[in-house]
């Protein structure tokens, strides 16, 4: 994780003292998942039913998150509170081998993800105050639906909103890039302006389905634009 800003260029000229000549906005970019360094720093696996099985590979010359889900559900959790009004945009990139069938999304028996990035909203004590966006890779629901989590028991669990951004139609083998702006997608779809998140997770899984499938994930971080 680092944080790299660009400053603005201040020099002491012989008898004028301190003058601004580069007047340029700061730029900020937060990386929370520098899987191309090798690294899975401040990563922790979350079972849920199952394992899905993380490994940092090569692919392309790259190093990549691989996630391989055989009748498994668990996730990688990075804990950190990150300021929306700071670094909105998160960017990532993914890529499936896989397909899974075509599963009924907003069912317990259909709620599995070829891949999924999600950012989390910590309600503390008040964990029925949770919320989560899912940007997933969609087997059924074309992009742009978005729906409850089947798992959310109306709010018991928290407001976890599913939301399309691939979906069948999508190839396989591809690597596909994401931008999303984080605090006016949690503004659209809770209504609040929520300028800290708690953390980011990925997950791909296939337990409610029984089958298998693998992804690809590469580095994921925020910036301001």
């Amino acid at each position: 994780m680092y944080l790299c800003k660009k400053y603005w260029l201040v020099l002491l000229l012989m008898g004028g003292g301190p003058i601004i000549i580069a007047a340029e906005p700061v730029v900020e970019k937060l990386v929370i998942g520098s899987f191309s360094t090798g690294l899975l720093d401040h990563w922790e696996a979350k079972d849920f039913k199952g394992e899905t099985k993380y490994s940092l590979v090569d692919l392309e010359g790259t190093k990549v998150l691989k996630a391989v889900s055989a009748n498994g559900a668990s996730g990688l959790f990075n804990e950190q509170r990150i300021d929306l009004y700071k670094t909105p945009i998160m960017h990532w990139r993914w890529h499936i081998e896989n397909k899974l069938g075509h599963l009924n999304e907003q069912d317990t028996s259909g709620d599995d993800y070829a891949a999924r990035v999600y950012v989390l909203v910590s309600g503390g004590a008040a964990f029925w105050q949770n919320k989560a966006l899912n940007y997933v890779w969609s087997s059924s629901s074309p992009i742009g639906t978005v729906w409850p989590n089947a798992y959310a028991f109306g709010g018991a669990n928290g407001k976890m909103t599913m939301i399309s951004l691939r979906d069948s139609t999508h190839n396989t083998g591809t690597w596909y890039s994401e931008q999303r702006n984080i605090l006016l997608d949690l503004k659209e779809h809770f209504g609040e302006d929520i300028r800290y998140i708690d953390g980011v997770a990925l997950m791909s899984d296939s337990d409610d389905s029984n089958s298998k499938v693998t992804a690809y994930y590469g580095d994921i971080y925020f910036s301001k634009e």
